[in-house]
C-alpha cells in the first residue's frame, strides 16, 4: 500500500483485539440492527442489539490489515454454521477467547466433515514449552542442593 492509503487505514485498525489463532474457541459479540415496523403508527424504528456467536476459529485470512477476516464454526441442532467476520469491523463489540486450542494446521476445514474424536480439539496450555520454566529450574536447584547437603551430613 502507498503512504496515503496506510495513513487513512491506520485510523480504522482496532487495537483492542485479543490474540487468538485457529483452533481457539471464541465468543464474538456482533451488533445487529433490527427494523421494527409499527403498522398502527406507520413508523419504522431501528433497534440495535448485540448477539454473541460462540464457536471454533477455523481460519484467519488476509493478514493483519484492514481486510483481515476470521471464520468461526459452531454446531446448532446438528447443523454446522460458519460465519466470517471482518477482524477490524466496527460492528464487532468485543471478542472473548474462551479456550485455547492445540492444532497443527492453519486452516481447519477438515472439521466440516470430522465426526467424533477426530472433530475434537485439545486444549493448549500457555507457557508449557519444551523449555524449563524459571520456577521449575529454581526448584531443581534447591532439590539438588538438598541432596548434596544430605550426602555431606551422611559422611
Amino acid at each position: 500500500m502507498d503512504q496515503k492509503t496506510q495513513e487513512i487505514v491506520k485510523n480504522y485498525l482496532r487495537t483492542d483485539l485479543p490474540d487468538f489463532r485457529p483452533g481457539d474457541t471464541v465468543r464474538v459479540y456482533f451488533k445487529i440492527k433490527d427494523i421494527v415496523i409499527d403498522e398502527k403508527k406507520k413508523t419504522k424504528e431501528v433497534k440495535e442489539r448485540i448477539q454473541p456467536f460462540e464457536g471454533v476459529v477455523i481460519a484467519r485470512k488476509h493478514g493483519k490489515g484492514i481486510t483481515a477476516t476470521f471464520t468461526v464454526r459452531r454446531i446448532v441442532d446438528n447443523v454446522g454454521v460458519e460465519k466470517t467476520f471482518p477482524l477490524h469491523s466496527p460492528l464487532i463489540e468485543k471478542i472473548e477467547v474462551l479456550k485455547k486450542g492445540k492444532v497443527r494446521r492453519a486452516k481447519l476445514y477438515y472439521l466440516r466433515e470430522a465426526k467424533g474424536k477426530r472433530g475434537k480439539i485439545k486444549t493448549r496450555e500457555e507457557g508449557k514449552n519444551n523449555k524449563i520454566d524459571l520456577e521449575s529450574e529454581s526448584t531443581l536447584k534447591t532439590n539438588s542442593q538438598n541432596i548434596e547437603n544430605e550426602e555431606k551430613e551422611g559422611e
